[in-house]
Formats: C-alpha cells, structure tokens, sequence
C-alpha cells in the first residue's frame, strides 16, 4: 500500500489517496551514492551533460546534485558496465523504505536519532528529543531496514524518476515512474527526509520536490540508484 492512512501523524494530503501498487522485482543500491563513487563516475566518458568535479574521497553521501546530475551519473554508469541503472520510481522507493511494513517509520510508530540521521529538535510521537548533528553521516551509519538497506529515513533526501503531482489521484499501479508526458517537466520527486528535517517530512510516505535543475543549496539532497535485472529491461 502506496500512501499514508488518513490517520497517521505528520502526513499530508499529497501522501493521498491510499493505494496498492505491484511492484516487479529491482535491486536498489544498499546505500546512497557516496562522494568516492561519484568521483569514481565523474571520470567516465560523458553522455549528456558533465558532472561536478569533487577532489576529495569519503563515504559520506554526495550532495549539491540535481535531478539531470544524477540522471547522467546512471547514463554513465549503465554504459560502462553494461547493466541498467537508473533513479527508482516513487513506488520502487516507498515500497523498499517500507520493506513489508505499514507503520510511519519502518523502525516502527515512532523513530529516534539513534536510528536515523534527522533534526531530534522535533519529536513525533513520545521519544524524547534527540540529537541536532547539523550535517549527513557517513552511508551506513544506522541500522538497516528488513531488506538490508541503509540510511532510508533521513540524512539525505534520495531524488526518484517521476515528476511531481500533487496527489495520488490516477497514479500508475504497476511500480512504474508517474511521468508527464513533457520531456522537460521541472519538478521532480524527492523522498526520505534528510538531517535538516523533521522526524515527521522522514516517514515512508513522506514527499517532497523540487527543480531538476537545482542544485547549488542542495546539501541535503543526494540519491541512490536501481539496476533492473536483465528479463525486466
């Protein structure tokens, strides 16, 4: 079930209506990208557009990219291993940051800042206030969800392929990206909360957009890809 029930705290009325996608199968990266594998892509030969060039190394998660960055980043890395990668749809996305559960967090009801990198200034349900760490953590700093993947809820927020619609009205149910039909449509979709955000903008349902082009103030915005297996491309 794609969406926040209409009781669920924080949610907003683009979390709506509530609906059952069937997701065929994906593998999606445990973490997002990090700053080494993108300056490791940077390098390759290019496709559409060039990338930012970044000197250092780490395993912190690669930010100040737009939409079309990233876009190129899988471009580039598709041509060079000769497998698809591509941004996950918005479907692809909640269905894996959910893995099997239907609570706000797939931590559970509630979520604390040992379990995910947010502003604890704001609280969401009973814990108490948690840590302001004021910037991302390296991939892999918090535990897991049950699919194995990391940093789901908060540190950076992840872009997906569709473009932005104000709701769930007439959205596709096949696990495909929600796209316009217009090759240049600005705003895209970002999910998962970031260090900078409430617990509340961090839930699985939560949504958020911006321009495909922006990236220059994005310093909690980064993504992680998908490779479709061969007998789906």
């Amino acid at each position: 079930m794609m969406g926040s029930p209409e009781n669920e705290k924080g949610r907003y009325d683009d979390e709506s209506p509530q609906h059952q996608v069937k997701v065929p199968a994906f593998y999606m990266a445990r973490y997002p990208i990090t700053v080494t594998q993108w300056k490791a892509i940077r390098y390759l030969p290019k496709v559409n557009k060039d990338l930012n060039y970044i000197v250092s190394d780490s395993n912190f998660p690669v930010t100040l990219v737009s939409w079309d960055d990233a876009i190129e980043f899988c471009a580039r890395l598709s041509n060079h291993t000769g497998k698809k990668y591509r941004l996950p749809s918005e479907a692809e996305w909640e269905y894996a940051c959910r893995a099997g559960t239907t609570t706000p967090f797939h931590f559970g009801e509630t979520i604390t800042t040992d379990l995910a990198n947010y502003n604890g200034y704001y609280t969401y349900a009973s814990e108490s206030r948690g840590k302001d760490r004021g910037y991302n953590r390296p991939v892999g700093s918090f535990p897991p969800n049950a699919f194995g993947l990391h940093n789901m809820h908060g540190n950076v927020w992840e872009w997906c392929e569709d473009d932005w619609h104000q709701n769930y009205q007439n959205a596709p149910t096949d696990g495909s990206a929600w796209l316009s039909g217009a090759s240049r449509n600005k705003r895209k979709v970002m999910r998962g909360g970031s260090w900078d955000d409430s617990p509340a903008d961090c839930r699985s349902a939560s949504r958020n957009y911006d321009d495909r082009s922006d990236r220059d103030h994005f310093s909690n915005v980064g993504f992680r890809v998908v490779c479709v297996p061969p007998s789906t491309t």
